[in-house]
């Protein structure tokens, strides 16, 4: 039960910090039209240092492991492609579109993921999935961003496209992190206390603004949209990831770490992207909502199911 509790006590608090966000609109504190504006600042200013500072304090050397680095990273295209190609033939609503792809393919791992994998292998070194970090992360944030990008249904030529993605900001946080990271340049000590501090900010504001934007009435609304993406994101696609890491090997820690990448909740940044970058915010928002609650349970099953088959 110990997997199960670690999940509980990873989720509570996203909810308990979108319940505050919730109260406080509902008693004037914030109002919904102010969220926006507020998820500006953040897609601005706070998300880039947040990337930053996750990338820039990965360890490449000590842990390096190219298979499990590869797989990751293949899978995690697979699954964009196949979430891309399911959602270009399902749903017709551009700004849907975007935001239920990114809903599919893109995970809490940090948030979420993090803390069941420490769980499932107690006293393991977890520099290898922390390391996964490195890899997973920017490229859930570029395929974010080109999708976004794509889909916002301004159509924009190849080149203003290109521009729009690399003047992203989330995109100039990953790559200057990247650049730091693999040339081993250090930051003065004030200045990662700084990068550090910012970034353990930014996620609780986000959940904060989100519990301000979120509306019940959207459970309804998007109920067919939540139903696929919640199968895919929580069942479907781990099913498919697991089983092929099972199949070529991969055990141990780094499985726990498949589980984080592939089997947790939509990341709670795909609904300040959505909002920001031209996307339905409210089934983002409604998105994040739905896989966090039901992710406790799923994750659960999937460690359970594979702990049985001697994986971990």
């Amino acid at each position: 039960m110990s997997a199960f509790k670690v999940c509980i006590n990873a989720v509570l608090p996203i909810f308990l910090i979108m319940a505050l966000g919730y109260a406080a609109r509902c008693c004037g504190a914030v109002k919904r039209e102010s969220v926006p504006g507020l998820n500006k600042l953040m897609f601005r200013w706070f998300m880039p240092i947040m990337l930053f500072n996750s990338i820039y304090k990965s360890d490449v050397s000590s842990v390096l492991q190219p298979k499990l680095l590869l797989f990751a990273a293949g899978t995690v295209l697979a699954v964009y492609f196949l979430s891309l190609g399911y959602v270009l033939l399902t749903e017709k609503e551009k700004e849907r579109q975007s935001v239920m792809v990114q809903g599919l393919y893109r995970s809490n791992f940090v948030i979420i993921g993090l803390p069941l994998a420490s769980s499932l292998v107690e006293g393991a070194d977890l520099g290898p999935v922390v390391l996964l970090i490195s890899v997973v992360v920017p490229m859930f944030n570029v395929l974010a961003v080109i999708t976004l990008e794509a889909m916002n249904g301004r159509r924009p030529g190849i080149g203003r496209l290109l521009l729009d993605i690399v003047k992203n900001p989330l995109i100039v946080g990953t790559a200057v992190g990247l650049v730091f990271l693999f040339t081993g340049i250090k930051l003065p000590s004030f200045l990662e206390s700084t990068a550090s501090q910012i970034a353990a900010a930014a996620n609780p504001m986000l959940l904060f603004l989100l519990g301000a934007f979120f509306k019940f009435d959207g459970l309804r609304r998007y109920a067919k949209e939540l139903v696929q993406v919640c199968l895919g994101r929580l069942v479907v696609i781990p099913g498919l990831a697991l089983t092929a890491a099972m199949l070529i090997g991969v055990r141990g820690v780094e499985f726990a770490g498949m589980i984080a990448i592939f089997g947790s909740a939509t990341a709670i940044a795909s609904f300040t992207m959505a909002q920001q970058m031209g996307g339905d915010a409210e089934l983002a928002g409604d998105i994040v909502v739905a896989t966090s609650a039901l992710c406790c349970f799923t994750m659960f099953g999937w460690a359970m199911l594979f702990k049985s088959l001697g994986v971990f």
